[in-house]
């Protein structure tokens, strides 16, 4: 009878525990039109693989009910995605506003431990209010929740983090999503360090939802998120997309995939979407989606730093990192904000072992006070450290312009494994009509200008740099597909069997 007795009690706490926070508040989500913690979780993962650790987990501060904080307002464990293990926590807002407690804590950092020590990619999804005030208050509040873990927030990148900021998004949901290498956002969230009552109390005045912390903040200002979507369940597609393309840790290679129907068709098109005139613009992202496999293009930060583009894609199964200027956005000319965006995206890269292909036209480097006022020139050298420590294998293409230092940056010069251009790529060191006003003291409308120009840029052909082998060849650009496709074959016959050196491991994942 005591073992009848001790499994009906067990019994009794798992369905309290599955209960979360109680069927009224589940019932209100759901006439608002808002999944629930479970029902994001099975969103997210291959079904029936879920395989929860903590189900009993609740607060050990005052509440002695296990009913009053299910499972302490996290649900933490491991499961499959595409097939693969991976370790889970999915906030459930209805137990305490998922706030950051003791025992909640705990549960998360074990998940996160045996990420790293296992090689798992670890998920966050987050709904939250920031900390549990009884649980933070006071000296031994903060003695038992802040501070007893070293590792809590230290990034060596040995396996992919993902994260989602949905709803209301405070505290530890905006700590994880700066934390990871990928972070989705679903519009009409806020994401922020304090909730707006919080902000608002500290300033002494009505803070805005959306400016606080509004998806479009920080998709076009900060930064901070990779994409953003419309509905719960597009997020949880966007990071299963994600962990497609990324290895399970850093110590393999990306998965391979079948190559799509129709990757490498219609190769010809690409000399109708390059402008006969050079000083034309064109969207790149359309050349790229002609180059790669069909649908593969996963654009990160696509309204921040828009005079680049970079994303993951597949190029013959194989998984690829994508970094170009796009001229359609400032004729391609690298702001700041363009400048972190590639740099996140390189260490990315760089610490997964996923080859790196550039393409490149651009100007150069944004300039002006406004720049200045950006920190233009500390991201510049940052962005010239993170090409030149880059260990994955990366072949460079330039397509059109490759002017100044950004033409280094871009990984030209000996940044690369391999540099090819297309026939009409020029190469210089600054614009050929600013080049010309400043050797010759000639405008536009000075007589003998034109002839001036012309013999500037005869200067900056493709075909001196190909002769002295600094280009390593010169190939239509219809031929790119094939040739990357064999060069990265070539390049991936290193010892390292293509694993690189993660020289860049440490490198903050936000700043």
């Amino acid at each position: 009878m005591a073992h009848e007795a001790l499994m009906a009690e067990l019994d009794q706490r798992r369905d309290k525990a599955q209960a979360m926070g109680g069927e009224a508040k589940l019932a209100k989500r759901r006439e608002r039109g808002q999944l629930n913690a479970m029902e994001r979780l099975d969103a997210l993962v291959d079904e029936n693989t879920f395989f929860e650790m903590g189900l009993l987990g609740a607060s050990a501060v005052y509440e002695t009910d296990i009913a009053s904080t299910p499972r302490d307002g996290k649900l933490t464990g491991f499961a499959r995605i595409n097939g693969r293990d991976v370790g889970v926590v999915v906030n459930d807002f209805t137990t305490k506003g998922a706030s950051t407690s003791t025992t909640n804590s705990k549960k998360m950092g074990y998940i996160r431990k045996t990420c790293v020590e296992r090689g798992m990619p670890f998920v966050h999804i987050g709904e939250s209010t920031g900390a549990r005030l009884p649980d933070a208050m006071g000296s031994k509040g903060m003695g038992q929740l802040l501070g007893n873990d070293t590792t809590q927030f230290k990034r060596m990148r040995e396996t992919p983090w993902a994260a989602a900021a949905l709803d209301t998004s405070f505290g530890s949901s905006a700590w994880m999503c700066c934390c990871s290498d990928f972070t989705v956002m679903r519009k009409g969230s806020i994401m922020s360090v304090s909730s707006p009552r919080l902000v608002s109390m500290a300033i002494g005045e009505k803070v805005d939802l959306e400016e606080l912390g509004g998806w479009r903040l920080h998709a076009e200002q900060t930064g901070l998120i990779d994409q953003f979507v419309d509905t719960d369940e597009e997020a949880m597609a966007a990071i299963r997309s994600f962990l497609s393309y990324m290895p399970s840790h850093n110590g393999e290679l990306p998965p391979d995939s079948a190559v799509a129907e129709g990757s490498g068709e219609d190769q010809d098109s690409i000399l109708d979407l390059i402008p006969e005139k050079r000083t034309q613009v064109y969207d790149m992202k359309k050349i790229i989606r002609v180059i790669f496999d069909r649908g593969s293009y996963f654009e990160m930060k696509p309204r921040f730093g828009k005079s680049a583009t970079v994303g993951l894609a597949r190029l013959d199964g194989k998984v690829v990192g994508i970094i170009a200027n796009n001229p359609q956005v400032g004729g391609g000319a690298l702001s700041a904000e363009a400048c972190r965006k590639i740099i996140e995206f390189t260490v990315l890269c760089d610490s997964f072992n996923i080859p790196i292909i550039r393409l490149m036209d651009t100007p150069g480097f944004v300039v002006g006070t406004d720049a200045e006022r950006r920190g233009a020139p500390g991201h510049i050298m940052n962005f010239m450290n993170a090409t030149c420590m880059t260990t994955v294998p990366q072949v460079t293409v330039i397509c059109r312009k490759a002017y100044g230092r950004a033409y280094v940056a871009m990984g030209g010069g000996a940044h690369n494994d391999a540099m090819i251009a297309w026939p009409m790529a020029e190469v210089s060191f600054m614009d050929p009509v600013f080049a010309t006003s400043i050797v010759h003291n000639k405008t536009k409308d000075d007589e003998g200008f034109e002839e001036a120009l012309a013999h500037i840029q005869k200067n900056l052909e493709i075909w001196d740099m190909a002769r002295i082998f600094s280009a390593h060849d010169v190939i239509k650009p219809q031929e790119t597909r094939s040739y990357l496709v064999r060069m990265l074959d070539i390049q991936r016959r290193r010892r390292s069997n293509g694993i690189g050196q993660h020289l860049m491991r440490t490198w903050p994942t936000s700043y």
